[in-house]
């Protein structure tokens, strides 16, 4: 089963982090990815740009609506994500304790519903 693994983080805090921590987180994660790779866990894992270079896209009335910024006004935004396949739940969590995101913010972990039809990879 595959799980989306959502990294959010309060972006003062990233930025308040020094940049050879910041490095090591990355390099951390990167580690993870190759590690779960190896187990045929990993299927994809980015880090976002911040929130503010998002554009939001919403249909009203037929014609689209954009506005740029995130879209909830909350204290932490998405940062990045891992997509993993998992036997189950509490797979997915032990791999989400293991990003070094969830030491600065929150890791929420979510199964994805897989929808026939759709292109393969």
């Amino acid at each position: 089963m595959k799980y989306m693994l959502l990294v959010h983080h309060d972006e003062d805090v990233l930025t308040a982090v020094r940049e050879g921590e910041l490095q090591q987180m990355r390099a951390e994660s990167v580690r993870l990815a190759n590690e779960i790779n190896s187990n045929g866990q990993y299927v994809d894992a980015a880090p976002l740009q911040p929130a503010a270079t998002g554009i939001c896209v919403r249909m009203r009335d037929g014609q689209p609506l954009i506005t740029d910024g995130p879209f909830a006004e909350t204290r932490e935004q998405l940062g990045g994500y891992f997509l993993v396949n998992a036997r189950d739940l509490n797979e997915a969590l032990a791999i989400a304790a293991r990003i070094p995101g969830a030491r600065i913010g929150t890791v929420e972990v979510r199964s994805v519903v897989e929808l026939e039809g759709l292109p393969e990879r």
